[in-house]
Formats: structure tokens, C-alpha cells, sequence
């Protein structure tokens, strides 16, 4: 089982959901392109994700796996097995629908991580003595604390100069927010739909607006054996929020 994060993410967020997985499965938890422990890089198409995916699969010899992909994670998921089906097992997409949130104009996500981006690129880490400084610049532009206390999941301190840094390439992800936000829709997926080399399964937050009752028919009309899993009182970060919920839905398929 391959565990791809999303946005701001990294494989530490995934680290008690994979443990447990690790009892079934072998699992790999990897860090996305500009995030985590992973190499900085000048471009984040979903191109290049699905590239570094292949190139994974490549380097540690998976010939099959399934796929457990969060939010922008899910999305590249989704356009790897879209690509690369003989390669995938089963695929378990976390809160995200195949489809252009730029669409939903003033309710898209688009200005939420746009003003996050902003706000992490203003930030001047050289006055910066702890991570509750960051909070505290933070919270003059982001009012909610729980996606502050994610984000500072991302600080750390820098073994050489001793000096806080983000493990996130902000400026180039500020740069391809539109593709981000809008990439893997039903566009880009219309000439292998329908879609049924391999089971799907989504798994929402209903307290997340990322996966609307409207987005079913979509979904259907892409992937037609595709189940949709509910998790009441969820939010976007099902994971975190209710870890035993989400566990006992990755396993319905797993």
C-alpha cells in the first residue's frame, strides 16, 4: 500500500494510520515534491507528481499496490492509475472529488491557500525564536487555529544555520495553486471514462465540503463501481479527526 499526503502534508501525518495499515499491508508512506524530507523543486504539476509516483514504484520494484491518496494526494492518485492501471491494486481516495474546485468561485478553496501561501512567504523566519512565534505571525492572517496547528507541523529547524524553516516550498506552490486546485477533473480524465480496471472507494468528511451529495453522479459517471464511504462528524482531515472511522473504511476495500 502506497500513502500519498495532500496539500502542506507530509508521510509524519500518516504515521498511525500506516502503522496500523502495516499490520496487513506492506506499506510505504512517501513525501510529495516540496514537501516533507523531500527535494525542493522548481515546478508542482500533477504531471510531475505522477512522474515522481512512477519513479517510485520503479525504485522499490512494486509491480502492484494500492493506493491511499488525501486530498491533493488523492487527486494524484487518481491520475496515476488513470496512466498507470496495471499498476494499481485498488484505489482509496480520502476527501477529494475528480473534479475543478475553481469552479465553486466564491466558496473554492482556492483563496483559503492562497492567503496560507502569502502568509507563509511573509514570514520572516530570522526573528524567529520558537514555533509559537510562528503561530502568533500566523494567526494575524489565519484565524483558524486548527489548520494553524497543521501547518506548524511544517516547521522545523535547520541543523546548520539553527534557524527555523518551513519543510514547505511555499513560493512554488503559491505559483501552480491553480493547477492544484482545479488539475484531475473530468476533463482531463474524459477519454478513459468509464473507469473500472480496479476498485474505487472515496471516503468523505461530512463535515468537509470537498465532496458535495451533487459530486455522486459525477463520481458515478467516472468510476460506476465506485463506493462512497461516510464519516459523520469528519471534517477534511478524516484521518486525524476520527483515525478508528477511517481505518474501519480503508479496510472495506483493504
Amino acid at each position: 500500500m502506497v500513502i500519498v499526503h495532500g496539500l502542506y502534508g507530509s508521510s509524519d501525518n500518516w504515521m498511525n494510520i500506516g502503522k496500523r495499515l502495516a499490520e496487513k499491508h506492506i506499506v510505504y508512506m512517501i513525501d510529495q515534491r516540496n514537501h516533507g524530507r523531500s527535494p525542493f523543486a522548481n515546478s508542482h504539476s500533477f504531471d510531475d507528481m505522477r512522474d515522481d509516483l512512477e519513479e517510485f514504484f520503479e525504485q522499490h520494484n512494486i509491480e502492484k499496490a494500492t493506493l491511499l491518496g488525501h486530498s491533493m494526494g488523492g487527486k494524484v492518485a487518481m491520475w496515476f492509475a488513470a496512466d498507470f492501471p496495471e499498476k494499481v491494486e485498488k484505489l482509496v481516495i480520502a476527501d477529494i472529488a475528480p473534479k475543478d474546485y475553481m469552479q465553486l468561485k466564491e466558496d473554492s478553496q482556492f483563496y483559503l491557500h492562497q492567503n496560507i501561501l502569502l502568509a507563509m512567504q511573509e514570514i520572516d523566519f530570522s526573528q524567529v525564536k520558537s514555533r509559537n512565534d510562528v503561530d502568533d505571525f500566523m494567526a494575524l492572517k489565519i484565524d483558524d487555529a486548527r489548520i494553524r496547528q497543521f501547518l506548524l507541523k511544517n516547521v522545523e529547524k535547520n541543523k546548520k544555520t539553527k534557524q527555523y524553516q518551513w519543510r514547505v516550498n511555499a513560493e512554488v506552490l503559491y505559483d501552480h495553486l491553480d493547477e492544484i486546485v482545479s488539475g484531475v477533473n473530468k476533463g482531463w480524465l474524459e477519454d478513459r471514462i468509464p473507469i473500472t480496471s480496479y476498485p474505487v472507494i472515496f471516503i468523505r468528511g461530512l463535515l468537509s465540503k470537498y465532496i458535495q451529495d451533487e459530486d455522486r453522479e459525477l463520481i458515478n459517471e467516472i468510476y460506476p463501481e465506485a463506493t462512497i464511504v461516510d464519516i459523520p462528524e469528519a471534517g477534511h482531515w478524516l484521518h486525524a479527526e476520527k483515525p478508528k472511522e477511517f481505518m474501519k473504511a480503508v479496510m472495506l476495500c483493504c
